[in-house]
């Protein structure tokens, strides 16, 4: 009597244990990124206040320079790149600090791991394209998507699967993801803010960056983040666009001929009736205790 859960087939569960034991990577390479970027500050070292990724090439050509032995505050901010050189004062000024053999040792250390990890990452990543080969043309359709990129769509894919039977509709998709919010009503009246729960953390993780990205865009998804961002804050846009791009996803895979139309940023605007924006403006005025006279502009 009861439905089935969600299991996908077994090709989609290995793609799953790719794509989420890659996340943990990135997330462990963050945090030990965060460390070294601590050292230097215990060391007196302000880098991460001039460059806006240390661990850019820049960056590591400086610390393997600090590690390498040269302190000299000069020297190291001459190792700048690109635009990096315009720095090149406020570089000498954050060199100008404590950095120890003490810390040497441990950054050397760090770096090691943070390379290990990105080899290891480059790994998985071929691995899983690899893999995804077969699905080419879906992952090419979901790359349509504002905010996706190759490795979200890869995400989405072994997260969701390809057969989209399963889910009857896209709402059914989005409630399974938990990107649906919750009802608290009792005889009408509602009970605190709805929440969606707790879902698939790996999904709504890379469904929460892709909203985020997309809101950066000239597009429909951009502009209906804005738009909700504006109203009820940039938490619940995200939780929105999430959704909007999971039930696009849907869509796409559920159409073997579907592909993403983008109803452009101008969307809301066209369809807004003239008449109908110049009452509420009118009737905003009013209610601050205006008299509105409207002239047609030449």
């Amino acid at each position: 009597m009861l439905r089935p859960s969600f299991v996908p087939p077994p090709l989609f569960r290995r793609l799953r244990d790719l794509t989420r034991y890659r996340a943990d990577l990135v997330a462990t390479r963050t945090a030990e990124k965060q460390r070294a970027e601590k050292l230097l500050e215990d060391a007196q070292i302000k880098l991460s206040v001039v460059a806006s990724d240390i661990f850019g090439a820049s960056g590591r050509d400086m610390m393997a320079a600090l590690v390498a032995g040269e302190r000299s505050p000069k020297v190291l901010a001459q190792m700048a790149r690109l635009s990096m050189r315009k720095k090149i004062t406020v570089l000498e000024e954050a060199f100008t600090g404590y950095f120890t053999e003490h810390h040497a040792f441990l950054l050397q250390k760090m770096l090691d791991r943070v390379d290990g990890i990105s080899a290891d990452i480059a790994a998985l990543e071929a691995r899983i394209e690899s893999q995804m080969a077969p699905f080419a043309a879906a992952v090419e359709k979901l790359d349509e998507i504002p905010g996706i990129s190759l490795a979200t769509a890869h995400v989405i894919l072994a997260e969701i699967g390809l057969d989209m039977t399963r889910f009857p509709t896209a709402g059914h998709l989005a409630s399974w993801a938990r990107l649906a919010p919750g009802v608290k009503e009792s005889a009408g009246k509602k009970k605190g803010k709805s929440s969606t729960g707790h879902g698939n953390i790996y999904l709504a993780r890379v469904l929460g960056n892709a909203a985020a990205a997309a809101g950066k865009t000239d597009t429909f998804l951009g502009e209906r983040y804005r738009r909700i961002a504006r109203r009820r804050g940039s938490k619940r846009a995200i939780v929105a666009i999430s959704r909007s791009i999971l039930v696009i996803a849907w869509h796409l895979l559920s159409d073997p001929d579907a592909r993403y139309h983008d109803l452009g940023s101008d969307f809301y605007a066209t369809r807004i009736d003239p008449e109908r924006r110049k009452r509420s403006h009118i009737h905003q005025l009013e209610a601050l205790g205006y008299t509105v006279t409207l002239q047609p502009a030449a």
